[in-house]
């Protein structure tokens, strides 16, 4: 299914959650350069089993762990040589949660493409030959590999939004292009939304969202979006300001119930994407499921149901296991 048909079928589509914090609240090391890519190598079990718990969670799209796949911080780590093989599992991961998974309802795996250098400091952003050769590459490669679509994510200038708009259309995939900005709805560049929005709009983008930004300050950085946009809109937030590697990274200025009521406001705008950044889990996704789409785990708790029936149907003597219980 392409990205477009499922939001002609959906009127709210569901992302996934954090991995990488997710990853460090489970005890992985996320050195840099790599970050969450250490996981790839280190920790394959994770990685599959945080994507098969958003699937669990009700979410319709999984992000796969290409977040610091990057050649770039392929390089740096000493690994370039690695680069596709690594590039390569991380697909595969979200392939295997998605089959191990086996949903009845439609979901799209996304490869995910971020800022080829840090994703808070628009001073490091590279010239704009070394961004087209770059997120070129990467997009090609994630598209080699078989992703549903793209989702180039927290663009904190207009130039690489602009260079990896480019990389993602000539793969001829369908993409979307998620911004980061400040409190104030501001890209971390200074530039405007409306700007980056009219940057990127020729290159055929299939939706617009904002990602790594605060729940609680996500509807102001939404406006200014919605409000530019030609193209379907969403948002996915974190539990709280981003802090430094370490405990820090994960602290929840929210709760699980403070980041639905944020999300009210997310949907009253005009929403039709919503999801979890830094700080969320999978109990925060299945929140977000539970208040707007409830249907999904009605039938996902059905399927299951049907399968336990399925499989005891020739023991009767042995009681089926509790339909809420994973097969």
């Amino acid at each position: 299914m392409l990205f477009t048909e499922l939001l002609a079928q959906r009127p709210l589509i569901i992302l996934d959650g954090a991995t990488g914090t997710e990853l460090l609240r489970q005890g992985v090391d996320l050195s840099e350069p790599l970050w969450s890519a250490n996981a790839i190598l280190r920790a394959p079990h994770l990685v599959r089993n945080i994507h098969f718990h958003y699937l669990n969670a009700g979410a319709d799209i999984i992000t796969t762990n290409t977040f610091r796949s990057n050649l770039r911080a392929m390089r740096k780590a000493g690994m370039e040589d690695r680069w596709e093989e690594v590039n390569l599992r991380a697909v595969e991961f979200a392939y295997e949660a998605r089959e191990r998974y086996r949903p009845a309802r439609p979901v799209l795996i996304a490869g995910g493409l971020a800022p080829v250098e840090d994703c808070y400091r628009p001073e490091d952003v590279p010239p704009d030959a070394e961004l087209q050769e770059e997120h070129g590459r990467q997009a090609a490669l994630l598209a080699m590999l078989g992703v549903d679509f793209l989702l180039a994510e927290t663009m904190m200038t207009v130039r690489e939004a602009v260079a990896v708009a480019e990389a993602c259309a000539a793969t001829g995939k369908e993409f979307a292009v998620s911004f980061v900005t400040d409190a104030r709805g501001t890209l971390l560049s200074g530039e405007s939304l409306a700007e980056a929005v009219a940057a990127v709009q020729d290159f055929g983008p299939a939706a617009l969202l904002v990602n790594c930004v605060s729940a609680t300050d996500m509807r102001t950085a939404f406006q200014a979006l919605r409000a530019a946009s030609p193209v379907p809109c969403g948002c996915y937030a974190n539990t709280g300001h981003p802090g430094p590697l370490g405990e820090d990274a994960i602290r929840r200025d929210v709760d699980t119930e403070g980041f639905v009521d944020a999300s009210r406001a997310w949907i009253e705008e005009g929403a039709r994407i919503i999801g979890g950044c830094c700080g969320t889990t999978p109990e925060h996704i299945e929140a977000l499921v539970h208040q707007y789409v409830p249907e999904t785990l009605a039938s996902a708790k059905a399927e299951i149901a049907a399968w336990f029936e399925e499989r005891y149907r020739q023991q009767p003597s042995t009681p089926p296991p509790s339909a809420t219980s994973t097969p």
